[in-house]
């Protein structure tokens, strides 16, 4: 791993672990429209989450960077999607970044991945009385958190194929306010990490404190799952959210963002 690479671990956890949480976020993330190419993943579904419509180089491969630059523009292209290249401190090559700044693409989407590395003795405070967590299923959830998003309807269902095929168990919920929704999000468990995923707030209703009720929710339940700690990936700029995090004790793991030619 290079210095830049190291650099971009930011927390004070072990290198293992956090590959580990990589790799369970890769799988929570797999849509069913993906393929390998020589050593990357290469995903292109039609749905909101760049994750899932991206190219994760996590092995070096055989043929050459510029061959398989060039085979992953013609398939995005084919495709209808804007080629995405994800950059994490275990992308191989290491020197994909500083290649991809050399060629004049541009990073965008700052991103952190955020931990609680203990999720035991956690006290969860009492909601309101009007205030409800519903688990619901997939295609509901994706339902629910397009419209939060405003997302269009094809980008709604690819999200409810992701959830339906992924190989790491979803379970969604929704925290409503006298019967309307107002917040949701979901678990991924594999392992001894959840994932904390598509967690959402109407933008009518932010600022109450349902963000934190919900995750509390959710991390209580992903310790009854068997998860021992925790992890989510949020923007570096989203001060609001990371904040909230970090009073739930997440702490920084490490970054990643996307490249893409201008």
């Amino acid at each position: 791993m290079s210095s830049d690479m190291r650099a971009r671990l930011l927390g004070a956890f072990e290198t293992a672990a956090l590959s580990q949480i990589e790799d369970a976020g890769l799988n929570a993330s797999a849509p069913p429209q993906q393929r390998w190419l020589d050593g990357w993943i290469v995903r292109f579904s039609p749905g909101k989450a760049q994750r899932a419509r991206c190219v994760n180089a996590v092995a070096t491969g055989q043929r050459s960077i510029e061959h398989k630059l060039a085979e992953c523009g013609a398939l995005f292209d084919g495709w209808g999607l804007p080629l995405l290249v994800r950059i994490t401190p275990f992308t191989q090559p290491t020197h994909l970044d500083d290649l991809l700044h050399a060629r004049g693409w541009e990073p965008y989407d700052d991103t952190r991945v955020m931990v609680l590395p203990v999720l035991s003795g956690r006290v969860r405070q009492a909601a309101a009385a009007d205030i409800t967590v519903d688990e619901v299923d997939g295609r509901t959830f994706a339902e629910v958190v397009g419209a939060f998003r405003e997302s269009t309807p094809d980008a709604r269902q690819a999200h409810a194929e992701r959830l339906l095929v992924s190989p790491v168990p979803y379970r969604g919920f929704v925290l409503s306010e006298g019967g309307v929704a107002r917040a949701c999000g979901q678990i991924a468990v594999e392992g001894p990490w959840a994932g904390l995923y598509d967690v959402h707030t109407d933008e009518a209703a932010r600022g109450r404190g349902f963000a934190s009720t919900l995750c509390e929710h959710l991390l209580t339940q992903a310790a009854t799952n068997g998860a021992a700690g925790a992890y989510l990936q949020v923007g570096a700029e989203n001060h609001a959210a990371r904040r909230i995090y970090a009073r739930m004790g997440f702490e920084d793991g490490y970054s990643y963002h996307y490249r893409r030619p201008v």
